[in-house]
């Protein structure tokens, strides 16, 4: 699909996909390259919470930063501009998910807790679960306060997803969510990461903490279309 990333790690029948600037987070420009109708792609409303929407056949948008669906036909999606877009399947149980991992979000550890609803609500196997974690920033770039890595050190543990240079920090938070998922138990091999840092290629994609505050959005999306 041009214009868009697709991690190859996602088998037949799921469409997923992260968005730069050049798609952004548009539903129709979204539907069209899905070849769907624009009101077929769900985007809930984000506030940086550890709520999970479980959608079924309802689509008024509502307050989540994780989207849960067996639904067929349905695109369901978060937008981001430096936080992580995280897309979710579940293969045996053919469930999806999109999640909206901030710093805050990491440090509820939504990611961790949107891979547990899976298993706990359809009853997926671990082993089935496979993760992509999208373009967001990293840590050669985003630098945070002391309180920021031990508010995500508390849901994540120690681990190599930050770094100090003299007084200050710098927060990886793929690698932060990637750790997360790990702990649970998902397979290395069944994790995909994008390599590329928002910050780094603000011509590529949208990007707050370059823009100042001021920016567009960008995301993840997938479905079983």
């Amino acid at each position: 699909m041009k214009g868009v990333i697709v991690p190859e790690i996602f088998g037949g029948g799921i469409t997923a996909f992260f968005t730069g600037k050049a798609v952004g987070a548009d539903r129709c420009e979204i539907g069209r390259i899905a070849g769907i109708a624009p009101e077929a792609v769900y985007l809930p409303i984000q506030k940086h919470t550890d709520r999970i929407i479980f959608l079924s056949a309802a689509r008024e948008p509502g307050i989540g930063d994780a989207v849960i669906t067996r639904e067929k036909g349905v695109l369901v999606g978060v937008q981001v501009a430096d936080c992580v877009p995280v897309l979710v399947h579940e293969k045996g149980k053919k469930v999806v998910a999109a999640v909206h991992a901030g710093w805050r979000g990491t440090a509820s550890a939504i990611v961790k807790k949107t891979v547990e609803a899976i298993l706990d609500r359809y009853a997926g196997e671990i082993k089935d679960i496979v993760v992509a974690i999208g373009p967001a920033i990293g840590g050669c770039s985003y630098e945070v306060g002391g309180e920021v890595v031990d508010a995500v050190g508390r849901a994540t543990g120690e681990g190599g997803y930050y770094s100090r240079k003299g007084e200050k920090y710098y927060l990886d938070l793929p690698s932060a969510n990637r750790q997360q998922v790990l702990s649970l138990g998902v397979p290395p091999a069944n994790v995909w990461v994008s390599p590329e840092c928002t910050f780094c290629a603000p011509d590529r994609f949208y990007s707050y903490r370059f823009s100042k505050g001021v920016a567009g959005r960008q995301g993840g999306f997938i479905g079983l279309l």
